[in-house]
């Protein structure tokens, strides 16, 4: 196609894509503070320095350099052209690629036809909150009155009515320019092929705009207030609305508080608003529809846990066994699932009108992890007294266990089911290997599972780093000391002091005022005190202005390795180490003498590669300064 790709369009599309999605399609990303980590894809490493920022659209790699938005990521992995890039990345989105000039006569239809499509949804939804402010509006107002919500999360929720007409919002839309076939498209009217005739598809309905990770409504949800069925009412699937991917409330969760560590999946609209009204701001529903692999994928973006809520009944049960089989292949180590049962005939709009916000997440916190309900779905209906029901309790687990990806959690409930079962745990790895499931294929539905194995192998390799990494943490005696085998993954005590001020610069504050407590000449400690002095100076909270202040050099190497290792100490107790850490340095400075400094350091060079070339200079120093003095 002739004719160049309009900024403009550019701009567009990267707006309506998020970067976290294109890239964990093809990366391995765990969530780590407000962004998310994985090893990077576009150079060979052991320990994740590759970042994907959410909130900046961009990623960066600590370790090799590479960094840019979506479409250039694009570029880079899948090795193609800009033009192809753009192309990919909009068929992804649903958009037609405008181009500007050329000899391509439909551009500037297809840029007004996709521009009515963009501007219609948000038209309609601030139509629907006038007409609930409107006396018309007086039934619905009535209705969420009675439902118990305040303004203010009517507001927050951009809730509003649709009118008991049949084309309220038809003329309403048509006045702003925007066409029938338009609305019918984005499914907000409905096309009769024996008549011809479009009607308003949302009528007499409490409105529940579905809005995307920006905010930006993409669809309608509609809670009818008359007899009409169905009592609720979701928008059809449209180019910027997939119901099996989108999650109702997500974004005003992340608004309400953007350092989630827990989302609560219910089923409905009210059942959101409801917790909300609450001060439980960190729930979401589906869209009508089972519990998805992109739903899951979606939510462990943001959050390591998730609580799914359920009826108390057998659909419950029911939808929560489905739910398990579908979270079972997304259980990497250092995920979460739980379940929640609700009593008979409640569900959480209901409970927590009736017990209030404590008791609700009380219920919440009890909620079953998903080995317990695991190991309770397998033992139903099944008299584990008898041989053939411990034989049928235990093929069901190990039926589920073959779709968790190895690691931690998978060692851990084969331990768990040998002790319920008396069955040694060598006996399962056996049974799993032998009874092993052929490698799906993308042509029989398997891309999903393949995607898994893939994770899997990611995740086997961070956890080997994270295990690497947690000599950090481990108490060490004096500068060299090491343990067999290990010696160049332990880090000396400044060392230590410098991994934790990367990843929170502001304990520099907390530091002596004078620097005597970090001698220059032990490994790591000039470089300790000169980025003390940096950030008292220059008052930096950005790990990534101090990494840039020393970039192109070997000190700038040095931190880029500290950086790139997991820091595991709980953020409560860091302060407190750091100081213990500085009083360990004092104690042992004021001990230290040059010749236990000359011994221990000849022994650690006994150990090849073992001495930095810091190291190895201080060593001459020393032999210079006991020769001299013997």
């Amino acid at each position: 196609m002739a004719g160049q790709i309009s900024q403009r369009f550019i701009d567009d599309l990267l707006a309506r894509t998020d970067i976290v999605d294109v890239v964990s399609e093809r990366v391995q990303l765990k969530k780590s503070g407000r962004n998310h980590s994985g090893l990077c894809p576009f150079h060979q490493e052991n320990s994740p320095s590759f970042t994907v920022s959410h909130d900046k659209q961009f990623y960066h790699c600590f370790g090799c350099g590479a960094h840019g938005n979506a479409l250039r990521f694009l570029m880079e992995y899948d090795n193609l052209r800009f033009p192809e890039a753009v192309e990919q990345l909009a068929s992804r989105a649903g958009m037609q690629v405008e181009r500007e000039g050329g000899d391509d006569p439909g551009a500037h239809q297809r840029r007004q036809k996709r521009e009515e499509g963009v501007n219609l949804l948000e038209l309609a939804s601030r139509f629907f909150r006038e007409r609930l402010a409107l006396g018309g509006g007086r039934q619905a107002r009535e209705y969420l009155e009675r439902r118990g919500l305040t303004p203010e999360v009517i507001r927050d929720f951009g809730i509003g009515y649709a009118e008991d007409e049949w084309e309220a919002l038809k003329r309403y839309l048509l006045q702003q320019g925007i066409s029938e076939a338009v609305q019918v498209e984005y499914g907000l009217l409905v096309h009769r092929e024996e008549s011809g005739r479009t009607y308003d598809r949302f009528r007499d309905r409490v409105m529940f705009p579905i809005r995307d990770w920006k905010g930006r409504t993409i669809a309608f949800g509609g809670r009818v207030l008359g007899d009409a069925k169905p009592k609720y009412l979701n928008s059809p699937e449209t180019p910027v609305f997939h119901k099996g991917r989108e999650l109702y409330g997500l974004f005003e969760a992340r608004q309400a508080n953007r350092q989630l560590s827990r989302l609560l999946v219910v089923e409905g609209y009210m059942d959101v608003v409801a917790l909300a009204q609450f001060g439980i701001r960190n729930a979401c529903a589906t869209l009508g529809t089972a519990l998805t692999s992109d739903h899951l994928q979606r939510l462990f973006r943001l959050v390591d846990e998730v609580v799914f809520c359920f009826d108390g009944d057998n659909a419950g049960r029911q939808a929560a066994r489905r739910s398990l089989q579908t979270a079972l292949p997304a259980m990497i180590d250092g995920r979460q699932v739980r379940f929640l049962f609700l009593p008979e005939g409640e569900d959480p709009d209901t409970l927590v009108r009736r017990e209030g916000r404590e008791a609700f997440e009380d219920r919440v916190t009890c909620a079953s992890p998903l080995s317990e309900f695991l190991f309770e779905q397998a033992a139903e209906g099944r008299d584990l007294k008898q041989v053939e029901g411990r034989e049928r309790f235990v093929t069901a687990v190990l039926d589920a266990l073959k779709r968790l990806p190895e690691g931690v959690l998978k060692s851990l409930l084969l331990k768990e089911l040998s002790v319920r079962s008396g069955i040694e745990q060598s006996h399962f790895a056996d049974w799993l290997s032998t009874h092993a499931k052929p490698a799906p294929s993308v042509d029989d539905g398997g891309y999903e599972a393949l995607m898994v194995s893939a994770e899997s192998d990611a995740e086997a390799g961070s956890a080997m780093a994270a295990a690497a990494d947690r000599d950090i943490n481990r108490p060490q005696r004096g500068f060299a000391a090491s343990r067999a085998g290990t010696a160049t993954l332990a880090l000396s005590l400044p060392a230590r002091i410098l991994h934790l001020l990367l990843h929170e610069p502001g304990l520099a504050e907390t530091l002596p005022e004078t620097l005597d407590w970090c001698p220059p000449e032990v490994p790591d400690g000039r470089l300790c005190r000169d980025v003390v002095q940096l950030l008292r100076a220059g008052r930096y909270r950005s790990p990534q202005v101090l990494l840039a202040h020393f970039h192109g050099s070997a000190d700038g190497e040095r931190l880029d390795q500290l950086a790139r290792r997991e820091l595991a100490i709980p953020r409560e107790v860091r302060a407190s180490e750091l100081e213990s850490w500085v009083r360990h340095l004092q104690r042992e400075s004021e001990r230290l003498t040059p010749a236990e400094e000359y011994r221990q350091l000849l022994a650690k060079s006994r150990q090849p590669g073992a001495l930095s070339a810091e190291e190895k200079q201080r060593l001459r120093e020393l032999i210079g300064k006991l020769t001299a003095g013997s």
